[in-house]
């Protein structure tokens, strides 16, 4: 077999995306025959090349794994924590395999979650080209105004930068704790830092709680935080389209 960039046989064997694999080549966890690489389009052959990430040897691609989590409140979206908090990964099923969460929620948010091992798909449904929608629901202190709601439709500056464009509605509104408060539903093509925390504070309507009701094409009302399941098949087909692959088989990136 003809040498390959390292990220794509990284990203083949489910060890990461191919943006998070370019971030362990750059940080020195990867080494081809002994040596560690740090220089992004580096090459090497599956096949007959030893190749480790964190000194683990990579293996051949493994089946692909597809897991919708219901990720609950207090869990970290990561693989690993140094501070000994319950990852996202501790919900899995035993036996679900090595797979890693498809973009992020914060730890004191919930709601779906993608974990895969399918490299190429996760780095389509990540890649503002493909702009794959996130809808979540926002409670949040007061009742925003057309006019708010407006300004977070059109964009917002965060950090010098107006967000994009995206889809706002107001669900509907309620009273705790004698003060009114709404539900705000806001669809997304890119994911920023705390973006929608961030946009509710910007027009002066803080979160209290987040929740991420659909992922592109998957939504599951009924899946209990911190329960998880794995795709249908034509929930995958779906995903597949959605990050602009074939419906019809694993996307080849």
């Amino acid at each position: 077999m003809a040498a390959i960039r390292l990220q794509k046989i990284l990203s083949t064997a489910g060890v990461a995306s191919r943006r998070a694999a370019e971030v362990l080549i750059e940080q020195g966890r990867v080494s081809v025959n002994g040596q560690v690489v740090r220089q992004l389009g580096s090459r090497a052959d599956p096949l007959h090349d030893d190749i480790r990430v964190d000194s683990r040897r990579v293996r051949a691609a493994a089946e692909r794994r597809y897991f919708l989590l219901n990720k609950p409140v207090g869990s970290v979206t990561t693989r690993r924590d140094p501070e000994g908090r319950r990852t996202v990964l501790d919900l899995l099923p035993p036996g679900a395999g090595y797979v890693y969460p498809v973009g992020r929620l914060d730890y004191d948010s919930e709601g779906l979650l993608l974990l895969t091992n399918d490299g190429d798909l996760a780095a389509r449904l990540t890649h503002p080209r493909h702009g794959v929608e996130k809808t979540y629901h926002a409670i949040v202190r007061g009742v925003p105004s057309g006019a708010s709601l407006d300004i977070l439709a059109r964009g917002v500056v965060l950090d010098g930068e107006r967000t994009a464009p995206a889809r706002v509605r107001l669900v509907k509104t309620f009273k705790a704790r004698g003060r009114d408060q709404a539900v705000v539903e806001v669809v997304l093509r890119e994911g920023r830092n705390r973006q929608v925390r961030r946009m509710c504070e910007a027009v002066g309507h803080p979160v209290e709680q987040l929740r991420r009701v659909r992922f592109g094409p998957l939504a599951d009302s009924r899946l209990a935080p911190g329960a998880c399941r794995e795709l249908t098949e034509r929930e995958l087909a779906a995903l597949r389209r959605a990050a602009g692959g074939d419906a019809r088989s694993p996307d080849r990136g």
